[in-house]
């Protein structure tokens, strides 16, 4: 037997059970042997009954003395200075700097927040005229893709490594043989900055037979198909959501996963602003088949098929005609009597509001695309809400190409394919046809981050550069540019895709040296500016973004004869339209390797860590189905798919809703997630992924067969109930209100607070005297239901900063997720006819706390500035504080997650305590941003400003719905808000007096 060594870890058995014992010196008592088990792993065994546990007990505290006054000598850690220190970095102090969010086509500015060299938190640029310093929840989730352990490191051929030098000569020995075999194709998505851009152009040119192709699962290509019909040029108008006065949107999901969401989102709450003295409300019908979060903001929504829906486009495009005098170019469009009206009223509110009025497609065709092309030319939106002076440059997909690739694919035509930043075989309707087709092409080149689907099927993977480690550009809109800027060094031997395409194209060129190239040649010049190229560059890198005049397109007039349409055949009988549709988590699937975003719940249906087939309340009646039955969905040529259901209130009932980018083989990892004990369960399904890929099934009707199976869901809306649910009856007419609604006509008129108290009232008595002054600051926060829009970027901020475990879909099941901040999701009305309100809900700060008065060992305590605070140390998990919360916002962290992965724990922010099991969580209000600025603000000698100290939440949220600030402040803006009358509190009636206030939710309708 060897002796323990100091600092050992073992595991004592004895008379009452195994427990972990952690020696921190050889143990003098002679009973005590320890044998080996592992390399890492001693079991030590303890000799009974000659020891009793008042001896043991002793001992233990013996050694643990004998261990303080020992002079074993402590590991050594190397604490190297820098020589030269960089500029404006401090040690232990967290830097910014600017560069464009990489994780899809919209662009927007980003700022990376940085410790010691080490992005761990991206927040919006507030610069940026597009995003305005708001940033989505895929953007914030991009850190966990930086610091990603199965991120390719190296080049791989035929899944065997290989060094850049043997792989750029192998591939250009191929590119070169693919001249007398056929044509070069490259293969790219939409996201391709102008630098980019010029480098595929570039690559392009070196092949007499090359042809780029620009793929878009998420949009189509049907915006610039139909624009190049009746405008005469494939472009996209830039939306300009804050000048309209009225907003039709036929299925497009424009807050959601439409275009460019975070940009949307603030422009729709430009346009409906409630503050100041310049106060409008636009109005917003929303026409669609699922319930979409921009559907669940709408003041008037319409549940139709895809069928009703066009037909309904067709139909508002024809009265919008009548009214101008002007004949639709195809036949008239016969409607049902509901639709019929619902037409004529929308007709109605768009030419009354002409100019400022807009109407949005979100179907894929081109046909559809240019009826609301005919609809806006009449109501006179180009120019005002829709901009084709800057036109957008986030749409740039082909299908025909598309189409026409797979075609040349399948008939061995292709030489040499190059894939930058696509995932057909995941993607695509015909992705499985696409991967067998990729067997006929000699080479096939993949620039990826990961193994993904058709990574997996390639015979050279060259792994591309993270967005936070290369340099680049974007240019979303026309004339408004960004830099995208490394933050770290290339943590493998990775490079960006720029890099290799000018090795492939034989002239080998950093990705710096491109992008400045090209600016000083191109972009330096339209600037009116006297100074040197270096001083507008170096002010570039320093704001981010410039923006630069731009010479409008030149498009035709208007050409009539380019707008078609068909209505097409409607469902048959027993039929259900399968509506597939990206999700605010998933998007087209290239983030399915993001733990964050599999568990952040999906904001309608409130699901984690699977897709699901949602019905209607009355369709799922009808098929006796309900949530969590397996169904089988069938196509009549032959395809199939096996999803749970879901009952989805307000969902049209002759469709099925799907959300698309599920069944990743890059999900395959978390098969083994979460904690390990004897009850786990994987989070991946029987296929070993997170969910189904639909894409094969999009666009088709199915029909739905029930398999006699189930799926339970991990659906976290019911976990953390606040409202009393139906069995009370009329008892419910005097429960307390979460929700707060009024209109914008009360609002406007003076009349917000009706039917609520509001929060500044001061109507309810305390019983003890106010024993905590505040005599300095009083922190509180305000959130406006009225500009939330529930896209869910706070929740992933919040985890993101503060270090917040991820615990896999068996835990979120038996209701332990651990986000400190959620969005609950509530319903009004019945059946299919509902509303939906979101709420973000959190920590309350409450000022007569019912967490502090049953802590028996006060863990949880107000501080002087007005915060409730969780005193890790203390706490010895009773959970008497989350059992007596009535938020229901607390959280207990059951066990000890992993953080093995030396890689993975760079994404971890040092700011903040990585908690151990045992002890409850819940949100601080960002304290650790609170100490920041107080100390800032107490080295400069002034007060922090307003607005200088922004909560993780607050800073993301595109919609600027959460406010935080003091509340002794008279003059800041949260304390402006607690008197504006529509604020209330949450359970107010409790005076439980909480920190946090809510504005009245509104909408742009007659009822109340």
């Amino acid at each position: 037997m060897s002796p323990i060594t100091p600092g050992s870890t073992g595991t004592a058995d004895g008379g009452n059970g195994p427990r972990k014992v952690y020696w921190l010196a050889p143990h003098p008592h002679p009973n005590v042997t320890a044998a080996p088990l592992a390399t890492d792993t001693m079991r030590v065994q303890i000799a009974a009954p000659e020891t009793s546990r008042r001896d043991f007990l002793k001992l233990a505290g013996f050694s643990m003395a004998g261990a303080a006054a020992a002079c074993a000598r402590p590991p050594v850690q190397d604490a190297v200075p820098y020589l030269t220190q960089p500029a404006d970095m401090v040690p232990g102090r967290a830097y910014l700097q600017t560069s464009t969010c990489g994780v899809c086509q919209a662009g927007c500015g980003v700022l990376v927040r940085t410790r010691e060299g080490r992005p761990v938190k991206l927040e919006g640029n507030p610069n940026h005229p597009l995003s305005r310093g708001g940033l989505c929840a895929v953007g914030q989730a991009s850190t966990l893709g930086l610091y990603d352990a199965h991120r390719l490191t190296g080049p791989l051929k035929a899944g065997a490594p290989m060094e850049w030098a043997a792989a750029d000569e192998a591939i250009l020995a191929g590119l070169a043989a693919a001249r007398e075999k056929g044509g070069v194709r490259v293969l790219t998505g939409t996201a391709l900055g102008p630098t980019m851009q010029a480098a595929v152009t570039a690559f392009v040119a070196r092949f007499p037979d090359c042809k780029h192709v620009a793929w878009d699962v998420l949009h189509g290509s049907g915006v610039l198909d139909a624009h190049a019909r009746t405008h005469g040029l494939r472009i996209a108008p830039r939306v300009r959501l804050e000048r309209a006065e009225v907003i039709a949107s036929f299925d497009a999901d424009f807050l959601g996963t439409w275009v460019s969401p975070v940009e949307f989102a603030a422009a729709y709450r430009e346009g409906r602003s409630l503050a100041g003295d310049h106060t409008r409300f636009s109005y917003h019908a929303q026409v669609e088949s699922r319930m979409s979060l921009t559907g669940s903001r709408a003041d008037h929504r319409l549940r139709t098929t895809p069928h009703e829906t066009r037909a309904l486009l067709a139909g508002v495009a024809q009265r919008i005609g009548a009214n101008a005098g002007v004949a639709a170019p195809f036949a008239a469009v016969t409607l049902s009597g509901a639709l019929s009206k619902a037409a004529d009223d929308l007709a109605n509110r768009l030419w009354e509001a002409k100019g400022k009025g807009v109407v949005l497609c979100g179907l894929t065709d081109a046909d559809a695309q240019s009826v609301a092309n005919f609809a806006n030319h009449l109501l006179g939106a180009y120019g005002t809400v829709l901009d084709l002076a800057t036109p957008s440059r986030q749409l740039q997909g082909d299908d025909r190409a598309m189409a026409t690739l797979l075609a040349e694919l399948k008939d061995g035509k292709v030489g040499a394919l190059v894939i930058i930043g696509s995932n057909p075989v995941l993607q695509h309707a015909e992705g499985a046809v696409f991967g067998a087709a990729l067997a006929n092409v000699p080479l096939v080149v993949n620039v990826a981050q990961r193994l993904d689907d058709t990574a997996n099927l390639s015979q050279w993977v060259c792994p591309d550069a993270h967005a936070l480690e290369a340099w680049g550009d974007m240019e979303p809109v026309a004339g408004v540019l960004s830099v995208q800027q490394p933050a770290i060094a290339a943590l493998g031997k990775t490079r960006p895709a720029l890099e290799s395409l000018a090795a492939w194209s034989g002239e080998a060129k950093p990705a710096l040296d491109q992008v400045k190239a090209r600016w000083e040649a191109e972009v330096f010049p339209r600037m009116e500016s006297t100074g040197t190229f270096l001083e507008f560059w170096n002010g570039a890198l320093s704001t981010g973004v410039v923006e630069v005049p731009v010479d409008a397109p030149a498009v035709t007039p208007f050409e009539v004869a380019g707008v078609q349409f068909s209505q097409g055949a409607e469902l048959a009988d027993g039929q259900f339209a399968l509506v597939a549709h990206p999700t605010v988590q998933m998007l087209d699937g290239a983030h399915a390797y993001n733990a964050w975003l599999h568990e952040l719940p999906d904001p309608i249906s409130k699901v984690t860590w699977d897709n699901v087939a949602a019905l209607s309340v009355s369709a799922a009646a009808g098929l006796g189905l309900r949530s969590g039955d397996l169904v089988k969905l069938d196509s009549a040529d032959g395809r199939s798919v096996t999803l749970p259901v879901f009952v989805q209130p307000g969902q049209h009932e002759r469709t099925v809703a799907v959300g698309i980018g599920f069944g990743s083989i890059l999900s395959e990892r978390f098969a083994l997630l979460g904690p390990k004990w004897v009850n786990h369960q994987p989070s991946t399904g029987e296929n070993g992924r997170v969910g189904i890929n639909v894409m094969p099934l999009a666009g088709r009707a199915v029909t739905i067969t029930k398999t006699g199976g189930t799926r339970p869901l991990a659906a976290t809306q019911e976990h953390f109930r606040l409202d009393a649910g139906e069995t009370l009856g009329d008892a419910m007419d005097s429960l307390p209100t979460i929700i707060k609604e009024t209109t914008a006509a009360a609002v406007l008129g003076g009349h917000a607070a009706a039917g609520h108290e509001p929060a500044h009232s001061g109507a309810h008595k305390d019983l003890w005297p106010a024993d905590h002054p505040y005599t300095g600051h009083k922190w509180g926060m305000s959130i406006d239901l009225a500009s939330c829009t529930g896209c869910s970027a706070c929740v992933v901020a919040c985890q993101v900063e503060n270090n917040i475990p991820v615990v896999g879909r068996d835990e979120v099941q038996r209701s332990r997720e651990m986000h400190w901040i959620r969005l609950d999701r509530y319903y009004s009305g019945q059946g299919d006819d509902v509303d939906i309100a979101q709420q973000p809900m959190l920590c309350q700060h409450c000022e007569h706390a019912p967490c502090e008065t049953v802590c028996p060992v006060v863990a949880t305590v107000h501080n002087d500035e007005g915060l409730n605070v969780q005193v890790y140390n203390r706490c010895i998990g009773t959970r008497f504080c989350a059992n007596n919360c009535p938020y229901k916002v607390r959280r207990f962290n059951w066990f000890e997650y992993a953080h093995d992965s030396a890689i993975e724990n760079l994404a971890l922010s040092p700011d903040v305590t990585v908690r151990s099991r045992g002890v409850m969580e819940k949100c601080s209000m960002c304290v650790h941003r609170v100490q920041e600025a107080e100390l800032e603000a107490k080295d400069r000698g002034e007060p922090i400003p307003e607005g200088g100290l922004k909560t993780a939440c607050q800073q993301s949220c595109p919609s600027t719905a959460i406010v935080f600030g003091d509340l002794n402040d008279p003059k800041s803006a949260v304390s402006q808000l607690r008197t504006d009358g529509r604020a209330y509190h949450a359970l107010g009636e409790l005076n439980v007096k909480p920190a946090v206030t809510y504005l009245s939710l509104v909408r742009n309708r007659e009822e109340a």
